[in-house]
């Protein structure tokens, strides 16, 4: 069980604090960190788009991460949602220790 930092863009506070709360209540995150206001740039269909958006930060387990991703996909607007994770290679082991004992039990 290898703990991750899970980053999700999403369209609005309102839309992120929605798929959050979903994912933390199915304890398929120990914890949700919504950022609003993020400015974002990127090509959409052949356009260069520019929007607000808002990001989406969990703590998850590595081997929550398809399971995770699914539900984004079920709870999200965007066509094609972003959820890209990266490793937590250390950190306090405490909140580690909490982290993985808040995600869903085997």
């Amino acid at each position: 069980m290898e703990p991750i930092f899970v980053y999700i863009t999403c369209k609005d506070r309102a839309e992120a604090l929605q798929v959050g709360k979903a994912l933390v209540e199915e304890r398929l995150a120990a914890c949700a960190n919504v950022i609003d206001g993020m400015e974002s740039i990127y090509w959409w269909k052949g356009q260069l788009e520019v929007g607000k958006e808002a990001v989406l930060i969990l703590k998850s387990r590595n081997d929550l991460l398809e399971e995770l991703t699914k539900k984004v996909k079920l709870e999200h607007s965007y066509e094609v949602p972003c959820v890209v994770a990266l490793p937590i290679k250390g950190g306090n082991q405490d909140y580690l220790n909490w982290l993985l004992g808040e995600t869903k039990k085997e």
